[in-house]
């Protein structure tokens, strides 16, 4: 995988826990409420609010996405794919939850849940994948042009 696709991808991670995380560490009654907003409903229908886990699940957020924005910012592919891992084994279970847990919500809330949760667990997993191999050498044309000159 490209750096380019892994840092679009990291920033697609980030973009997901900043947006989460800031909405349920900061609002966190109005994350249970509301959340993922457009008037639809998925964190209410599951249970009695509880500002302590909802605070601490955007908490949890905030830390992947700042993992993943200082993924972005590294030359090689491997803090990227840490950070991959970190979002997987967050999302696997979170999806796993989620998708046997739907408490008589409307399909298109359950659509809307696995596809929420299956793209953030699918981004996690693409970043595990290896970087590009490492680059054979080529030799530059003068340094090997000045050689054959030197051993005349």
């Amino acid at each position: 995988m490209s750096m380019t696709f892994r840092r679009i991808l990291l920033w697609a991670t980030a973009a997901v826990g900043v947006f989460v995380g800031l909405w349920a560490a900061i609002w966190p009654a109005a994350f249970y409420d509301a959340f993922p907003g457009l008037g639809r409903v998925w964190i209410a229908v599951d249970g009695p609010f509880n500002e302590h886990l909802i605070r601490d699940v955007g908490a949890l957020y905030l830390a992947l996405a700042a993992a993943s924005i200082a993924a972005a910012f590294t030359r090689g592919p491997e803090s990227g794919r840490v950070v991959g891992v970190a979002w997987t084994v967050f999302g696997l279970p979170h999806l796993i939850y989620h998708a046997t847990q739907f408490g008589g919500m409307p399909l298109i809330d359950v659509i809307g849940n696995i596809i929420g949760l299956g793209g953030s667990l699918v981004l996690g997993i693409l970043l595990l994948l290896p970087g590009p191999g490492p680059r054979p050498h080529r030799p530059d044309p003068e340094t090997v042009h000045d050689k054959k000159e030197n051993h005349r």
